[in-house]
């Protein structure tokens, strides 16, 4: 099969997960309030509220309201976002969304830099004080809950240190905004926008010290599964017979680690980096909100305690989105590593 037609099959086969996703999402937002609160306060009188349902098609049967939600979705109206002063739901995403891929993309970088030579190691010196470490260091990492070690963290890189007289991470936001009150995003994008646009070193320094603690706290997750993966799949690899074989020729061991053994030993890691992307979106709600970054996940809780209908499904639909695309991208990734695998 052709990369064009598989593309395209894997595009249409998304099309009912998508819809799967938008259905139950909505229907469950539904079913937990009365969206027409997001309307109305304690001033409104009870005889104006009729009106108000019948003006935003409340008055209608839920499954006329899912069909006009889906049709005005189709027409790229994903609603307004109440919890945004009704601005609409595309235009906060579009303005929100960099920081949270920002965020992700750093916690993903540190993730994978760290977690694959992690995982090599700890496999190639099995029961070795390494591989302990690395074990203990993943287990620790996919037992911590993100919440508890993001005020960890806050209270010893932020406060102890700064109590200690120590250089103290920042506790939140992207960038101190005491100190730069001029500052205009171009891209949404602070590093590019500071290095590139502004010419402003100082302020691209503060950025990354900005996103160094919470893109740690997201990425430590991700680092530990990634470890644990790569260090299973590349103990697995190592008793091939071909691994055997590349041995008994006399090649290093380095030739057979990295050459032989690493390619196999990626394929199945690279299922859980693909899908972890997309989880890092999900992951960020909580760590958003303790960092007080101004991302989709710190806008997502906010739209839960409003019962935001609009922005719940609008932010549900692009994880849905990201995890779909996260899935397509890995199955090509599959080609590139093993040359066998062929799209069908």
């Amino acid at each position: 099969m052709k990369l064009r037609d598989f593309i395209l099959r894997r595009l249409v086969l998304a099309i009912p997960v998508i819809i799967g996703v938008l259905t139950i999402t909505w229907f469950l937002a539904y079913i937990v309030g009365d969206p027409v609160t997001l309307y109305i306060n304690e001033n409104t009188p009870q005889a104006a509220i009729p009106a108000i349902r019948q003006a935003h098609g409340l008055d209608e049967p839920p499954h006329i309201q899912f069909f006009l939600y889906i049709t005005n979705l189709m027409q790229g109206d994903w609603g307004e976002s109440a919890s945004s002063s009704f601005r609409p739901v595309l235009q906060v995403i579009a303005e929100k969304f960099p920081a949270t891929i920002e965020l992700s993309i750093f916690a993903m970088i540190f993730a994978v830099v760290l977690g694959i030579p992690l995982g090599i190691v700890s496999a190639t010196r099995k029961d070795e004080m390494v591989d302990h470490f690395t074990r203990i260091f993943s287990l620790a990492g996919v037992s911590m809950p993100i919440f508890w070690f993001a005020l960890m963290l806050k209270y010893i890189l932020f406060y102890q240190f700064k109590i200690m007289g120590l250089p103290a991470l920042p506790p939140g936001e992207r960038y101190s905004i005491s100190t730069y009150r001029d500052f205009t995003s171009v891209t949404g994008f602070m590093l590019i926008d500071s290095l590139v646009f502004n010419l402003d070193i100082r302020l691209f320094i503060d950025s990354l010290l900005h996103l160094a603690m919470p893109a740690f706290c997201l990425g430590y997750l991700t680092l530990a599964i990634i470890t644990r993966m790569m260090r299973s799949s590349m103990l697995e690899v190592l008793t091939e017979d071909y691994i055997t074989l590349a041995r008994s020729k006399g090649l290093k061991e380095r030739t057979v680690i990295y050459k032989h053994a690493l390619r196999n030993a990626l394929i199945p890691t690279v299922t859980v980096i693909g899908l972890a992307f997309g989880g890092l979106i999900t992951g960020a709600v909580l760590t958003e909100t303790i960092f007080q970054w101004p991302g989709l996940g710190r806008w997502a809780v906010r739209a839960i305690l409003n019962s935001d209908l609009a922005a719940i499904n609008g932010f549900t639909l692009l994880v849905a989105f990201i995890f779909v695309t996260a899935n397509l991208l890995v199955d090509l990734v599959y080609g590139t590593l093993d040359p066998r695998i062929r799209f069908g």
